[in-house]
């Protein structure tokens, strides 16, 4: 399995995953679940956290890895004193259905979204799970009847899958959670203040700059040297390789998996709700740019 065809699956599937933290739609459900709104993050961990059960911190911030441990107290499990876990669970796949369903709109009851649903289950339940605990989790959750909510089950499985393993990749590189972001910003990923979100002060950052700087990865100006642009591309590949046992099983499927879900993530990409830049790398596609440019070629 070509690593270009990997990466290009995870554009494809990673905008349709993430829905859950950005459609309106999930806002109400939080707001109906009696969970805060004024920001994002009770909701964002809870819907992450749920099928993990009712998560304490410490496992939360092992397993999300990059996010400061202070920021992650502050709504776990605080969340689940709101509303337990299942209540959680099925609160996100209401506000799933309703998203994809506004989204989409008459295409939702489609035989492409019934296609793309059968196709992306294969690929999910192809995942190799051992040390993948938020892949595992979500896996282990019953599959729903609808088949668009099949797909985003499926699509949130092998996100988590591909998280998983881009963890394990971070440990075998040595870099620790504060690292890890600091050595992506520093290759241009995103601008410095989009990594802010993970809650790290200050003085954790320019520490783990300067542990960095004497690894000779990065220079005294917080950007990467060649050997630093040389770790970040091996951590990628490497990631890519852990994330490529799902379409590697697929087959040839993969690039029809690819074109069902395209107009899919197109209409996700298109309702605006995403943010231009995350602390992923994946910046949204120009409005010139059709998202099919994401799918695998052949």
């Amino acid at each position: 399995m070509e690593p270009t065809m990997v990466r290009q699956m995870w554009h494809l599937f990673e905008p349709l995953h993430a829905l859950v933290y950005y459609a309106p739609e999930l806002t109400e459900e939080a707001a109906a679940l009696g969970l805060p709104t004024e920001d994002r993050w009770s909701g964002y961990f809870a819907w992450r956290s749920a099928p993990l059960g009712a998560a304490g911190a410490e496992l939360v911030t092992a397993t999300y890895y990059s996010f400061s441990p202070r920021m992650v107290a502050e709504y776990v499990p605080a969340v689940w004193s709101v509303a337990d876990p299942a209540k959680v669970l099925d609160a996100r796949l209401s506000g799933v259905d309703r998203a994809l369903r506004a989204l989409l709109g008459d295409r939702v009851d489609s035989p492409e979204v019934a296609e793309a649903a059968v196709l992306a289950r294969r690929a999910a339940e192809a995942a190799d799970l051992a040390g993948r605990p938020l892949a595992a989790a979500n896996a282990d959750l019953p599959w729903p009847a609808a088949p668009h909510l099949v797909l985003w089950q499926a699509a949130t499985v092998l996100r988590e899958h591909r998280g998983d393993g881009h963890v394990a990749a971070l440990l075998a590189a040595g870099l620790d959670p504060t690292e890890a972001l600091v050595s992506f910003a520093a290759v241009g990923a995103a601008p410095v203040e989009v990594f802010a979100s993970r809650r790290w002060t200050d003085e954790e950052w320019s520490a783990a700059r300067d542990r960095l700087a004497g690894r000779g990865l990065v220079d005294a100006a917080g950007l990467a040297t060649p050997a630093g642009h040389r770790l970040r591309d091996e951590l990628e590949r490497r990631t890519d390789e852990l994330a490529a046992a799902p379409w590697r099983a697929s087959g040839p499927a993969a690039g029809r998996l690819a074109g069902l879900v395209a107009p899919v993530t197109r209409a996700v990409v298109a309702s605006g709700m995403l943010p231009a830049q995350s602390t992923l790398g994946i910046r949204r596609p120009p409005a010139s740019q059709p998202v099919e440019a994401y799918a695998p070629r052949g």
